[in-house]
This record gives C-alpha cells, structure tokens and sequence, in this order.
C-alpha cells in the first residue's frame, strides 16, 4: 500500500474502522460529497470531474513522494466501506501543527448518531497519525456557527474552544456567519481518548 513518506504506519485502526492515505480510486465520491455540502465548505462552487482529476494529479499525488508535504489525506473506511475522507491540512513541520479536515457521506452526515461515530472515530484515528506517529504538539479546526453538533462533537473529543471570528464567512450574500475557532494539544487527546502517548 502507497503510504506517505513521513508516516511510519500504511495504515490505522480502531474498532471497524480504517483510516489510509487517500486512494485515488476515491476521487469520484468525494467529488460528489464536496458538492453535496457546499454550505459547510470552502468551496465556492461545483467541482467537475475533470477538475477533481486536475486536482489528483497536481496535488494529491505528488503528496506521496514529498519529505514534509503541505498536508496528509486520508480515506476513512467503516468495515471496508469508503464512508469519509480528510486529514492534516495547513500543516506547519516547523511548529508540528495541522488543521484538521472531515467529510462524510450525505446520507451519514444526515443521521446525527451515525455522524457522530464517524466523526469520533476520524478525530481518534487522526490523533494516532498526529500526536502518535509524527509527534505533533497540536491540531486545530475551523468550523461554522452554523452546526452545533459538529462543535459538541469536536469538544468531546478533547478540542477546546479558542476563539470565535465574528461574522468572519458570507455562505449567502448579505448573511455572515461566525467561525469558531478549537485547538487539541496531545494531551488533551491522550485524556479524551483514554491514550497513552
């Protein structure tokens, strides 16, 4: 299995779960998911399939073979399923930091306690990646106002709030939204997941 050159791990597991570095057999649905959920993203618009390809082979793959690449994506597998995607975005080798990134399926993203397994199980397999395997000092996250079950999901996890950036993100013309700002220390992930680091 490709893996990327920093991990030292191909892969990471916890119960039916399965984060691998991203496959490019899964472009496709995360193209469809992106465009599914705009409003939660930065994205401003649809992505076509042949700028997802762009994407891939411009980005993406190139990943693989860069000492410190700018970021680390990842498929999330639930009993072999491809059910979500995301990583280490933004990330900082100079101060071990990233910003985490999560998006799931629709239909998963609609049923709040499945969301809410998918999501604990992403921020712990990403823990083990960060803190675990590349010894990271801190992850972070940026996240609109606008899901209060997305933010209940990240404290619980160990995140704490950090700040909040007042009207900070225009979804629609004429209506801002504040983004809230968390930050998780390894820490704070070894006491909310009950891990030894």
């Amino acid at each position: 299995m490709t893996t990327y050159r920093p991990l030292r791990q191909s892969e990471f597991r916890h119960d039916a779960y399965r984060l691998v570095p991203i496959r490019y057999e899964d472009r496709e649905p995360i193209r469809a998911w992106r465009n599914a959920q705009l409003d939660v993203l930065r994205q401003a618009a649809p992505l076509t399939a042949y700028q997802q390809e762009a994407y891939f082979q411009r980005v993406v793959l190139p990943l693989f073979e860069q000492e410190k690449p700018g970021q680390l994506l990842f498929s999330l597998l639930h009993n072999e399923e491809l059910i979500a995607y995301g990583g280490l975005v933004h990330i900082s080798w100079a101060d071990l930091r990233a910003e985490v990134s999560f998006l799931v399926e629709p239909t998963r993203a609609a049923e709040p306690a499945t969301y809410r397994q998918d999501f604990r199980a992403h921020l712990r397999l990403l823990g083990q990646v960060a803190f675990e395997d590349l010894k990271f000092n801190r992850l972070f996250t940026e996240t609109y106002d606008i899901r209060p079950a997305h933010v209940a999901i990240l404290e619980e996890a160990g995140f704490w709030l950090e700040g909040r950036l007042r009207q900070h993100i225009q979804l629609q013309p004429g209506t801002f939204t504040d983004s809230l700002m968390h930050g998780q220390l390894a820490a704070d992930y070894a006491t909310a997941f009950g891990t030894a680091l």
